[in-house]
């Protein structure tokens, strides 16, 4: 099944807490009043470079305004995120001077029984990298995380329905908290230039999204 239903019953995007890149706690209601562009991102993409690229640029002219980047590295296709968390974070500050938050990895990895057992009897592979593979957050499937599963929920889907299909697939949220456009990862940052100044013009006391 999809969400479940204490999901769909979130108002916001605001009503979630997630991970940052030490593994804090991050209460989302700290943006209540900002513009968010939220992003699955990956270091080894096709992709990595103009997107960051222009995500960097996007925050740089619109961070005093109220906008901010919240960007969720993730494993899921075909392992383009392979490293640590803190080389991730140092890779996104030193090559594209990202100065957005980067929270905590998400993957879709299949954490199974079976999975781990396969796992275990190949050479090396230690059991901290299991502790690490348990703990990292879903974007698709029934385990998905919250968040994730409320953006999916709230910003409709294509022709594989809500599922996030590959690395960079951005939700550009309002200032209450609400999904107000989802894009593909081959839609470029720059094409939502317009509706974010939009966005950020809107008053969150009126009645709007």
């Amino acid at each position: 099944m999809g969400a479940t239903s204490s999901v769909y019953d979130n108002s916001s995007v605001h009503d979630f807490t997630v991970k940052d890149s030490s593994g804090k706690d991050v209460d989302l209601s700290i943006y209540d009043g900002k513009v968010l562009l939220i992003v699955n991102v990956a270091s080894k993409c096709a992709l990595t470079n103009s997107n960051y690229t222009q995500l960097t640029e996007l925050y740089r002219k619109y961070k005093d305004k109220g906008f901010v980047i919240l960007a969720f590295p993730c494993n899921q296709f075909l392992k383009q995120e392979p490293g640590p968390i803190e080389a991730t974070v140092q890779f996104v500050c030193e090559r594209f001077s990202a100065e957005y938050p980067i929270f905590g990895k998400v993957n879709c990895f299949v954490h199974s029984s079976i999975s781990l057992f396969i796992l275990m009897l190949i050479p090396g592979v230690c059991f901290h990298m299991f502790a690490c593979l348990r703990n990292q957050v879903k974007v698709n499937g029934t385990e998905a995380a919250p968040l994730f599963k409320y953006l999916k929920a709230n910003g409709g889907g294509g022709y594989m329905g809500t599922t996030i299909k590959w690395n960079f697939t951005k939700f550009l949220i309002s200032k209450k908290g609400k999904v107000i456009r989802r894009v593909g990862p081959r839609t470029e940052p720059s094409s939502l230039e317009d509706d974010i100044q939009k966005a950020l013009e809107e008053n969150p006391n009126e009645n709007s999204v």
